[in-house]
């Protein structure tokens, strides 16, 4: 009876073993993309115009 109970006991552990964890599933994780801004075009536009009004309107020593 011990020899049935030990053997039944090993092959209970082994086959439990085996099966142990279950599944694994892998996910991806989504890619986040940072989005341009829109008023990327307005600080060069300003800068430009400030420059263009600096040397139209400035220098004059009368």
């Amino acid at each position: 009876m011990k020899k049935f109970l030990a053997s039944a006991l090993a092959a209970t552990m082994i086959s439990s073993a085996a099966f142990a964890g279950g599944p694994v599933v892998v996910e991806e994780e989504p890619v986040v993309e940072a989005s341009s801004p829109r008023s990327g075009w307005i600080v060069p536009v300003v800068v430009g115009l400030v420059l263009i009004c600096a040397v139209a309107c400035g220098g004059d020593d009368e």
